[in-house]
């Protein structure tokens, strides 16, 4: 497990108030340029949705570059990983891929945590493909802002969040170029400029995550209805509490091993 380090808080919050006051009435293009010239450890977080290639391509129409990091779940369509690569063909950017603690491959993941771990604990789960490798690639890659494609449009928890947000705890500073776009605003984008996508967005899917828990929408239904239909449920993880998810991690395990224990208690 890492370490956490908290970068240096950058604003407190009427200094991050003002800012996202001024950046309310910008451009994504001039967002970004803003976090490009303020932050030194800046990174883009993507699981190459249509929001964050849009933010590739307006980076990379830019001039400048930023690492990119893709966590990879071991649970990803084949459709989002040839994306991954032809993304990084066109724009040549800087890709660093981060799996689960210990696993290269999917056969990997089952032997550490068995089947269909998602169903079984879904805490452990989201923490083990999505929490732990992002927290470990901020630290490997000293990163002291991160530029996601989130917006209010996709409801949610997404609803009410500011362009620049500070993570509770860790003071990692979290930017959302295209917060006040809508879904058709971000495809009018990538329609004009020829942005690669995931093929799975022409068979019915508006927003793309694992295999397992993600399903085409009807086309009335809401851009993330499709990921984990049915439950209550919006986050993986990565956007919510990040030492609230580690405890919560660890209290899980902390159960599983004291349960083991008993177990072989009793048999011997």
């Amino acid at each position: 497990m890492p370490s956490v380090s908290a970068p240096v808080l950058q604003f407190d919050e009427s200094q991050l108030k003002h800012i996202n006051d001024k950046l309310a009435a910008m451009e994504p293009q001039q967002i970004l340029e803003w976090a490009s010239i303020t932050f030194g450890g800046l990174v883009q977080e993507t699981a190459f949705g249509p929001s964050g290639c849009v933010i590739t391509d307006i980076i990379h129409a830019q001039g400048f570059s930023v690492p990119v990091i893709f966590v990879d779940t071991l649970h990803n369509f084949d459709e989002t990983l040839d994306l991954a690569r032809r993304s990084q063909e066109r724009y040549g950017f800087e890709l660093h891929v981060f799996k689960p603690e210990d696993c290269e491959t999917r056969n990997d993941f089952v032997a550490k945590f068995g089947d269909e771990l998602w169903k079984r604990d879904d805490v452990v789960y989201d923490y083990s493909v999505k929490v732990e490798p992002a927290r470990r690639a901020y630290e490997q890659l000293n990163a002291s802002a991160v530029i996601t494609g989130r917006r209010r449009s996709q409801k949610g928890d997404r609803a009410s969040m500011q362009i620049v947000e500070i993570e509770k705890g860790t003071g990692l500073v979290k930017i959302n170029p295209l917060a006040n776009w809508s879904f058709q605003q971000v495809w009018t984008y990538i329609r004009a400029n020829e942005v690669p996508y995931n093929a799975l967005l022409d068979q019915g899917y508006k927003s793309v995550g694992d295999y397992h828990s993600t399903r085409p929408v009807g086309e009335n239904e809401d851009e993330r209805a499709g990921r984990w239909a049915g439950q209550q449920k919006t986050e993986c993880g990565l956007h919510k509490d990040y030492f609230a998810m580690r405890a919560a991690f660890l209290a899980k395990k902390k159960q599983e091993q004291a349960s083991s224990s008993q177990l072989t208690a009793q048999v011997a």
